[in-house]
């Protein structure tokens, strides 16, 4: 299944053809996905407590993971994901990749972003007394 959570997804078939959501939750197995706000479905609710009312509730059901494409968040459009491997760190990484060039997988993403923040130079430690200390001698100096 192409479609994994929290994915912007687009359908493409179906009642809701047309709009655009989150995907909420995936069904590898029967290879379906609930998307929010798409396929409102209404359930009656009955009252369980004295205290409770009895209610019409309107939730998301499942589509089917075939009718929907999922989103690029690079260049906006619907795209059919198509796999590559990537390099990182030494290992190879399976990816879902857009027709752009842009990297689906979110999770891939912060690993791209954290490796790139680890080859900056440290930044250098200072206590806070001395910092402090540092900053009064400044002041004491500007004064004169």
């Amino acid at each position: 299944m192409n479609v994994k959570l929290n994915d912007t997804v687009l359908v493409i078939a179906g009642k809701d053809k047309g709009k655009t959501g989150k995907v909420v939750s995936t069904s590898p197995k029967s290879g379906r996905v609930t998307v929010q706000g798409v396929n409102m479905q209404k359930r009656h609710q009955k009252a369980r407590k004295a205290n409770a009312v009895s209610q019409i509730v309107e939730r998301e059901g499942a589509i089917d993971a075939s009718n929907v494409m999922v989103v690029c968040d690079k260049c906006g459009k619907a795209t059919r994901v198509k796999h590559a491997f990537v390099e990182t760190d030494g290992k190879m990484q399976k990816v879902r990749v857009c027709k752009c060039g842009a990297v689906l997988d979110k999770a891939y993403k912060k690993q791209a972003k954290a490796a790139a923040k680890t080859e900056e130079a440290p930044k250098k430690r200072t206590r806070k007394r001395t910092a402090k200390a540092e900053a009064a001698e400044n002041k004491e100096e500007n004064k004169d």
